[in-house]
């Protein structure tokens, strides 16, 4: 029996516009070294590890007649070649260009006739080295059945590894009338899927119909957002083009203002954006009059103990975060922040940084996933959604080139023109900026932004005396 899309597969798929495409990303570049990494051994890499990840060769087929929800098959024209892509900047290709090609990808809905998921290798970048860009549906990413793709291509060890190919063939595709007899037989059985799928088909109707009833209905949505979180520049609807920002920082840093100051560094990681934000709206010439706030919504990881270790779907909740733009003490907006989430860490259900990390595989591109996901669901009543994950304090490689940098590449939903994600890895922290090329043209300054905020910190805890352990799990 064909598997079927869930109920909230189907609500992702038919919530998807031009304007939203719903796929992340993850940038990643490489230094190759001595390991030979091209474009060959990318294919080759990739098609040795996509046994794991069985979903990146199945694409969405439709029950004729909307009788049961669609369903996933093995895709009988699968050509990874097709899907594993190659470019090029023009050398020396620097790290702005690399960005907005990379806004270029992003702007791009991945073909729903194919499996949902693209990788470019992008080769020219200066000093010789290489940028595998990496997009995947949300649909395709759930935690439990399927991990995205990023998590098991990096090994902890250059390697090298023997490729063993998995002989995989597709099995056959199902026909129309097979698809059909096959919902008719499930809905006889259980009359209350059909009511179910009949609910889900005629919401995905009213959803993908480009009626004037559909277009006030995102209009009220507008409204009634605007009315429960406070003012922004961030709630507008995006267009169809893309801006990218790109931000390294030293975890040094946010480890040395924790030390001094209290809290995690997931705190000063906030406290930092908290600040960037304020410091770019007055470049605008907008107030930041004291008291004013952003209400941001962190999705953060829980223990489930119900699930297994390896099983991470439901193992991510959004949490509402006010961020005071409006108080001009930096260290105050840290405590601030830190107070705000405590709450959070006080459930006992909180999950540490290390835990997350130790997760197999490269787990943020899968965890930023999951969150984009908890943002679908949650973001009602709030300005931006921030992800930031935790990743390995070591080296990892890919067909034995070492990854140097790693920088998520969120996706904006409808209502929202800003999106942030966060990675730390090896020593660094990244940042991944995504806003509507059209509503935000000044973003790059928000980047700027956020290197003079973490400044602006780390002066603060220069002279000042490290605060004692109160208690709190340091992450």
């Amino acid at each position: 029996m064909s598997e079927r899309l869930r109920a909230a597969d189907l609500a992702l798929l038919s919530g998807e516009t031009s304007r939203t495409p719903m796929h992340n990303a993850t940038l990643e570049i490489f230094d190759p070294g001595e390991s030979g990494f091209d474009y060959d051994a990318l294919i080759a890499h990739i098609e040795d590890r996509i046994t794991f990840v069985p979903r990146y060769r199945q694409a969405i087929r439709s029950v004729p007649g909307r009788l049961a929800n669609p369903v996933w098959v093995d895709d009988p024209d699968f050509d990874l070649a097709y899907h594993v892509r190659r470019s090029a900047l023009p050398r020396p290709g620097s790290l702005d260009q690399l960005r907005e090609l990379t806004a270029r990808i992003m702007s791009r809905r991945l073909d729903p006739s194919r499996p949902l998921w693209e990788v470019y290798f992008v080769e020219g970048l200066e000093g010789g080295r290489v940028a595998v860009l990496s997009k995947s549906h949300q649909i395709l990413v759930d935690g439990v059945a399927t991990v995205d793709l990023g998590q098991v291509l990096l090994d902890v060890d250059p390697g090298p590894r023997l490729l063993v190919p998995d002989g995989w063939k597709p099995a056959e595709e199902p026909s129309p009338t097979s698809l059909v007899l096959e919902a008719l037989a499930e809905n006889a059985r259980s009359p209350r899927t059909l009511l179910t799928t009949a609910g889900g088909a005629a919401g995905a109707a009213v959803r993908s119909a480009g009626s004037v009833a559909g277009r006030l209905g995102s209009v009220a949505g507008a409204l009634s957002n605007r009315r429960t979180a406070p003012d922004s520049p961030f709630n507008v609807e995006p267009s169809e083009q893309r801006r990218v920002v790109l931000v390294r920082t030293a975890l040094k840093d946010y480890r040395r203002v924790r030390r001094v100051h209290g809290g995690t560094v997931n705190d000063v990681i906030l406290a930092t954006l908290t600040g960037a934000i304020r410091a770019w709206l007055m470049t605008r010439a907008e107030s930041v009059g004291s008291g004013r706030r952003i209400k941001a919504l962190v999705p953060m990881s829980v223990i489930d103990e119900d699930l297994e270790p390896t099983s991470l779907g439901s193992q991510v909740i959004g949490h509402k975060v006010d961020l005071p733009i409006g108080e001009a003490s930096p260290v105050i907006r840290l405590h601030q922040v830190s107070y705000a989430l405590k709450a959070h860490s006080e459930t006992g259900r909180a999950v540490a940084a290390d835990r997350i990390a130790g997760v197999a595989g490269f787990a943020p591109t899968t965890f930023h996933a999951l969150g984009s996901r908890v943002a679908v669901e949650e973001s009602a009543g709030v300005n931006l959604v921030i992800t930031n994950v935790p990743g390995p304090q070591f080296p990892m490689f890919m067909a034995g080139a070492e990854m140097i940098e790693t920088y998520p590449v969120p996706p904006l939903q409808p209502g929202f023109s800003l999106a942030i994600g966060v990675t730390s890895y090896d020593g660094g922290v990244y940042y991944g900026i995504t806003a509507d090329r059209d509503v935000l043209p000044d973003i790059d300054v928000l980047g700027q932004c956020v290197r003079e905020a973490l400044d602006e910190l780390v002066d603060s805890a220069s002279d000042a005396r490290p605060r004692a352990p109160r208690g709190r799990k340091k992450t």
